[in-house]
């Protein structure tokens, strides 16, 4: 099981659990999605983090800051803004890099490298990822291009017996776009001004 720690109300969900992390701009969304993963990384889980919206010398900041210094378990970062914004970048142990938000399948591949980097040569035998965000997937790609590419993305993490957390601006999509996206995810994380709800599956 993993415990998602005191931000989530210390609920424990399964291996292969997929969760959508969904609130309007500013409610505090994404730092949520990142204390899920701190959470597993005090106790030397690993951390994938996809960034899609900010430069992982942010999301790294970001993270760490979480984390108090005590920065001990694998961490990964996919970043598909770096080279988007037309600066040159190199593979790093801590950074992959990725064309832009659209270059899917290179989101897919760089994910895949560090999961299997982590459980074999770091022997982190369970992981927690985090996407931020599908909205900005939607700014770039059609409804159905993004579920194909999710379906996949999320097979992979139940596979693995990892756990996702991926973050959707709630007000940024018409009702289809969000009702079609939930059917992939196990349970829901309503981030708002006034309060958090968690829909969890009923086996956590």
């Amino acid at each position: 099981m993993y415990d998602l720690g005191p931000e989530f109300e210390n609920a424990s969900v399964e291996p292969g659990t997929n969760l959508l992390v969904s609130g309007p701009a500013l409610s505090g969304k994404r730092r949520l999605a990142f204390e899920g993963l701190a959470t597993g990384a005090e106790r030397g889980e690993g951390s994938v983090i996809i960034t899609t919206r900010d430069s992982a010398d942010r999301v790294l900041r970001d993270f760490r800051s979480l984390l108090g210094g005590q920065e001990q378990s694998p961490l990964g970062i996919v970043d598909c803004v770096t080279q988007h914004q037309g600066r040159s970048t190199s593979d790093t142990e801590l950074v992959k890099y990725t064309s832009s938000p659209t270059d899917m399948t290179g989101i897919g591949i760089k994910f895949s490298e560090f999961v299997e980097e982590f459980y074999g040569e770091r022997e982190a035998t369970q992981n927690r990822i985090a996407m931020d965000s599908l909205s900005t997937l939607l700014m770039y790609a059609d409804l159905q291009t993004v579920f194909r590419f999710m379906h996949v993305l999320t097979s992979r993490i139940e596979d693995a017996d990892a756990i996702g957390l991926f973050v959707i601006e709630s007000t940024a999509h018409d009702a289809e776009a969000m009702n079609t996206l939930k059917q992939l995810f196990d349970g829901i994380v309503r981030v708002e001004k006034d309060g958090t709800t968690l829909q969890l599956p009923e086996t956590a």
